[in-house]
């Protein structure tokens, strides 16, 4: 097996069994391996470290799957990997009659490095992020149809991070029949409407399933603001909680169509909805500006930075819109705020919301920590698997 040696004390992140090494950590690398084969990883002084994949285009040289020297990577264990994967989900089997739309594979924190699988019903929603990946995508369909037997897997690779890889985006059906244009899928007894070949990430937003359930707990009898509503999914959660009015703010005119969709498949008809299509900071701005106000904001916004270089000014946009969310709540208002950057930490996302709390002069109360939920696991190896971080607050 071709072979990749590290600089002299370059080792220590692979023996912390981090699953990346940077191209700065490598010095040279032995045979000819092509990009996307799996290489062995030595120490300078040629003491076995791991095995992994290889790309020499990516920042990210090599990904590691496995520190076990008798370890082959081949389809047994992929095989091997999906299936515990799989079996780690079983809580989520258990309740399929309430919620059958959740994350079975959750790339590096399942030790999959690239490799992202979602369920939708009978349904599975794929991501081949990585080269290295992607060289195994037809064993790992197969592998797919034969541990799950999902009436269609459907590939959702059209994500920038390929760019990264040297690889084209690509969507489509692999195998099975292909998804309705309208999938209805099961989130804690409530329905959505899902659009698996041309919603956002692949499909629906399944790492906020618990934190929707979460704010629902204090929704009732609330005017609520449900900013980046997508498709609805925090305001028909509080909506059937009994929050009203519930007004979503998107920028995306399909994906309040299809939340308008998602309230009536939820029979929450005699609720009062108002759907705004427009840019949330200009649409927070005009309430301030108005006086409108209301008991329940959620804002859930996009990925605001991609890059180290990005941080500083996502920190000024979640600040932004923190504070005037804060000025538009009233007194004993709730405020569910959150953050899916992982370059943004915990720890800085809080730092914000002080920062906002202090410039619109209202004390604030932190009622409850939110995070991604137990099927989007983070490896304890690997911190950067925590993305998605999120406050509950109470403004006095």
């Amino acid at each position: 097996m071709d072979v990749v040696y590290l600089k002299p004390g370059r080792e220590k992140s692979v023996l912390r069994r981090h699953p990346w090494i940077f191209s700065g950590a490598i010095q040279r690398i032995a045979g000819h391996p092509a990009d996307g084969d799996v290489v062995e990883v030595r120490a300078a002084d040629g003491t076995f470290l791991a095995r992994g994949y290889l790309n020499r285009h990516s920042q990210i040289a090599v990904r590691l799957l496995t520190w076990n020297t008798a370890e082959v990577i081949d389809a047994a264990f992929f095989r091997r990997r999906l299936q515990r994967a799989i079996d780690a989900r079983a809580a989520f089997h258990s309740i399929s009659t309430a919620t059958d739309a959740y994350r079975l594979v959750h790339a590096e924190s399942d030790l999959l490095p690239g490799l992202i699988v979602d369920r939708y019903a009978d349904y599975l929603s794929v991501q081949f992020l990585t080269l290295g990946i992607e060289c195994w995508k037809q064993t790992l369909t197969s592998l797919l149809l034969e541990l799950l037997d999902p009436q269609g897997i459907v590939e959702r690779s059209d994500v920038d991070v390929r760019e990264k890889e040297g690889l084209p985006g690509a969507a489509g059906v692999l195998a099975g029949e292909p998804p309705p244009e309208r999938l209805v899928v099961r989130e804690h007894g409530l329905r959505f409407y899902v659009d698996l070949l041309h919603g956002q990430k692949t499909g629906f937003y399944l790492d906020q399933r618990e934190n929707r359930a979460a704010v629902a707990r204090y929704a009732a009898g609330r005017e609520m603001l449900n900013a980046f509503s997508f498709t609805g999914g925090f305001g028909i959660y509080a909506a059937a909680a009994g929050a009203n009015p519930i007004v979503n703010v998107d920028t995306s005119a399909e994906a309040l169509a299809l939340a308008e969709d998602n309230f009536r498949l939820n029979r929450q008809e005699d609720r009062e909805i108002d759907l705004i299509e427009g840019d949330v900071f200009q649409v927070l701005r005009g309430f301030r500006d108005t006086g409108r106000q209301f008991d329940l904001v959620v804002l859930d916004p996009p990925k605001f930075a991609y890059r180290r270089d990005q941080v500083e000014r996502a920190t000024r946009g979640y600040k932004d819109i923190n504070w005037m969310a804060l000025q538009i709540l009233r007194p004993d208002g709730i405020l569910a705020t959150f953050s899916c950057s992982g370059l943004v930490s915990a720890e800085l996302f809080q730092k914000v919301v002080f920062g906002a709390a202090v410039d619109a002069q209202r004390d604030v109360q932190i009622l409850e920590y939110r995070s991604q939920p137990p099927d989007h696991p983070v490896l304890l190896y690997f911190p950067e698997g925590a993305y998605l971080k999120g406050l509950i607050c109470r403004v006095l």
